[in-house]
């Protein structure tokens, strides 16, 4: 099925109106333009402010597999990693400006209709473990809050989130003419007050430089975490330079102010995660601000629900996502019951590692295959672009196993047996994004080498310089 466009056939008002409003059900309907600046970049300055954050700057302060960084060596990892990461994500957001389609449908032009679906599962698991977790800082920080059972915290927040992802360019709107503001007030406050405690920023532990590769990594974890969605969104943008703008400003100065806003509150509690929300009530308005900040990561759990049935459209396009929606969120919402937040800095590994390579995969292919690709449902397989995933991969892997049972083990192992130690400055997230990146581009030239003599030989045949024909 090809990639539709919005209709040019004369239609009364009131439908361009609806048109404009909302998007469509099924991929086969009209792609509302109605995004500017500063819808996006509230979106994406919304996402950056995380409760999961606070906490999870510890992952870039005790990285996995790596010596603990000092408190110096963990804000300037928190700095380069942010925006090496949001500059990954603005870059993934440009094809969905560019072409209208979703970011599972773009691949399709970067692997094929069918090989797309291996990043599309991909991608419903992540999101579906990052909506899962979302559930569940939201329930910690509100039992902390407000007091009352957890699992009562999660099913409010799940029934909220899946409200939300019916109107989605709605629930944009509101972050833009709302909720920012609040949320910028509460982080500001927030800010002063820890901040001007006299033990802010003083974890007690030593700590070095050895591990600060490892520690960006993880920074940029969390950031590209948002690579596989971030077409989901653009795809509504007016133009392309502001879908790259806003998402890579937007998110890195929300996420970096969220981390050391996190470090100088884990300072206060002896770096206890599970108490990071503590000096935060301390404040005379901390309440406030904690149930503003509490209330407004919906939209992490909306745009993880949301972008997983845009996914899942990709594998079934006439599937209705409001449908997908909903039987997304009761699954989180289930998930949530049982699941806990120290799971969290393993889960950011793994992400690392599928998905920076994925963008270093398309962005070497682009600089080959410069025009527009087949994004038809059954658009030719590419199965050295697969490899040239693959290989990133595995380049992320040698350097930073991470630490998730099984998985950390096996690569561990791996770079044993081959005798590979990484030097300390070698960043995993970098080295498999030029790798990928140079083998992608390489594989695609063999690619577009090898196809152009068949369409060639075809009596009237035209391609793209990828060797491939609109179907």
């Amino acid at each position: 099925m090809p990639l539709s466009t919005p209709s040019t056939s004369p239609t009364s008002t009131a439908d361009r109106g609806r048109r404009a409003d909302e998007v469509a059900p099924t991929l086969d309907g009209p792609v509302p333009r109605s995004l500017g600046l500063l819808d996006q970049g509230a979106f994406w300055a919304n996402l950056g402010v995380s409760l999961l954050g606070f906490a999870g700057v510890l992952a870039v302060l005790q990285p996995a597999g790596a010596p603990p960084l000092t408190i110096g060596a963990a804000v300037v990892a928190t700095v380069v990693g942010t925006v090496i990461g949001s500059a990954m994500v603005g870059l993934s957001a440009i094809p969905g400006a560019r072409t209208g389609a979703p970011a599972m449908v773009v691949l399709r032009g970067l692997f094929g209709g069918v090989l797309s679906w291996i990043p599309s599962v991909l991608n419903v698991v992540q999101l579906v473990g990052w909506g899962t977790f979302e559930l569940v800082v939201i329930a910690q920080a509100g039992v902390v809050a407000l007091g009352g059972p957890t699992w009562a915290w999660v099913l409010g927040a799940g029934i909220v989130t899946t409200l939300l992802t019916l109107r989605p360019l709605g629930m944009l709107r509101l972050l833009r003419r709302v909720v920012t503001i609040l949320v910028a007030i509460s982080v500001a406050y927030l800010a002063w007050w820890l901040f001007t405690r006299p033990a802010a920023v003083d974890l007690g532990q030593a700590g070095s430089w050895s591990g600060f590769w490892a520690g960006t990594d993880a920074a940029i974890a969390v950031a590209v975490s948002w690579i596989p969605v971030a077409s989901d969104y653009s795809r509504h943008s007016k133009r392309v330079s502001t879908a790259f703008t806003a998402a890579t400003v937007g998110y890195a100065i929300t996420q970096i102010l969220c981390f050391v806003v996190g470090l100088a509150a884990l300072s206060l509690v002896g770096g206890n995660g599970d108490d990071v929300f503590t000096p935060m009530l301390a404040a005379p308005f901390g309440l406030a601000a904690l149930l503003i900040l509490t209330l407004r990561e919906t939209d992490q759990s909306f745009a993880n629900v949301y972008s997983t049935a845009v996914s899942a459209q990709n594998l079934w396009p006439r599937a209705d996502r409001r449908v997908l929606c909903l039987v997304i969120g009761a699954l989180v919402t289930v998930l949530a019951l049982g699941v806990t937040i120290n799971d969290y800095s393993s889960f950011l590994a793994v992400i690392g590692s599928v998905f920076v390579p994925l963008l270093g995969v398309g962005v070497g292919d682009a600089l080959v295959r410069r025009r527009d690709r087949d994004l038809s449902r059954w658009a030719p397989s590419r199965p050295l672009m697969v490899v040239a995933w693959l290989i990133g991969l595995v380049a992320y892997q040698l350097v930073n196993p991470g630490g998730a049972p099984g998985w950390s083990d096996m690569w561990t192992a791996a770079r044993e047996a081959i005798g590979f130690s990484p030097p300390s400055w070698l960043s995993a997230s970098l080295l498999s994004f030029v790798v990928a990146g140079l083998v992608g581009a390489a594989l695609a030239r063999v690619e577009r080498r090898a196809s152009t003599p068949a369409v060639a030989a075809t009596p009237g045949g035209q391609a793209d310089e990828g060797g491939t024909t609109e179907r």
